[in-house]
């Protein structure tokens, strides 16, 4: 929650500065109002509580009532929520409680597709960290509700060996070898490859998980084949909702999609006083 409200604070701070002139000028503080959140499309919501900590932290008096669950398939003209209070609370945490709820909503959304184009297939959607920055963990939370699933936070909590990690280090296996030495046992090791002849290395030096760079879907089977099962095999590049089909059928484990957080659409929200 700490790092919530963080965020939070942060962009109610980015948003209301000194104060809010047009309210404080033709509102009076005494005021009271009831709003209504509610759909204007379709969407998977996420962010529901984050919206509703927004006028929480302005006056703990407010009253947010949600009528509707993250993780939930909503549809137009459905209301989300009822907020009651200050009217000039309710106007202050207006956009950025939308800004947040549409935006979460979106990264939900749009991972809840790719999801259903893969069903009935072994792979599993999951995200990167192609986030906003600032707002990460909104972002893999959003994805965890339109039902994929998280890779590694950030940089301190899974070892990725890339191309330029590779490069530095001398080699994939140098790579892997260092990386064994040096990490906890506990950690994951994934290397990205870009042929067959560096998925065999990665496999012959032990790394975890395959990391397959924007191969073909020939090139795809073949490495699920030679993989046979001693690593997970992970998909990465050019995915997107007119391949993902065609890339899961390749027998692949995992499918990390960038799309899902630094594409998303937001989701239209209103508020609307009644």
């Amino acid at each position: 929650m700490f790092e919530i409200d963080h965020i939070i604070r942060n962009a109610l701070q980015e948003d209301i500065g000194l104060g809010d002139v047009t309210t404080l000028a033709t509102v009076d503080a005494e005021v009271q109002a009831r709003a209504e959140l509610v759909a204007k499309e379709d969407f998977v919501l996420s962010g529901i509580d984050v919206a509703g900590r927004v006028f929480t932290l302005l006056d703990p008096s407010i009253s947010f009532e949600k009528l509707k669950q993250d993780g939930q398939a909503v549809r137009r003209g459905e209301v989300l929520a009822w907020i009651r209070g200050s009217a000039s609370i309710l106007l202050q945490g207006e956009r950025v409680a939308l800004n947040l709820l549409q935006r979460m909503s979106g990264v939900a959304t749009m991972t809840a597709r790719f999801v259903a184009l893969v069903q009935g297939t072994r792979a599993t959607i999951v995200d990167t960290r192609k986030t906003t920055p600032g707002l990460r963990v909104l972002d893999k939370y959003s994805v965890r509700m339109g039902g994929g699933r998280n890779h590694r936070t950030s940089l301190y909590d899974g070892v990725l060996i890339k191309e330029n990690h590779v490069a530095a280090a001398g080699g994939i296996t140098t790579a892997i070898r260092k990386a064994r030495e040096r990490v906890p046992h506990t950690l994951k090791i994934e290397v990205e490859t870009r042929d067959m002849r560096e998925v065999a290395e990665a496999l012959e030096a032990g790394a975890d998980i395959i990391l397959l760079d924007n191969m073909t879907l020939e090139q795809l089977r073949e490495a699920v084949a030679l993989i046979g099962g001693r690593a997970l095999s992970e998909a990465s590049g050019g995915v997107n909702l007119d391949t993902v089909r065609d890339i899961a059928e390749s027998g692949v484990d995992l499918i990390s999609v960038g799309a899902l957080t630094h594409s998303s659409k937001a989701m239209d929200i209103s508020m609307l006083f009644q």
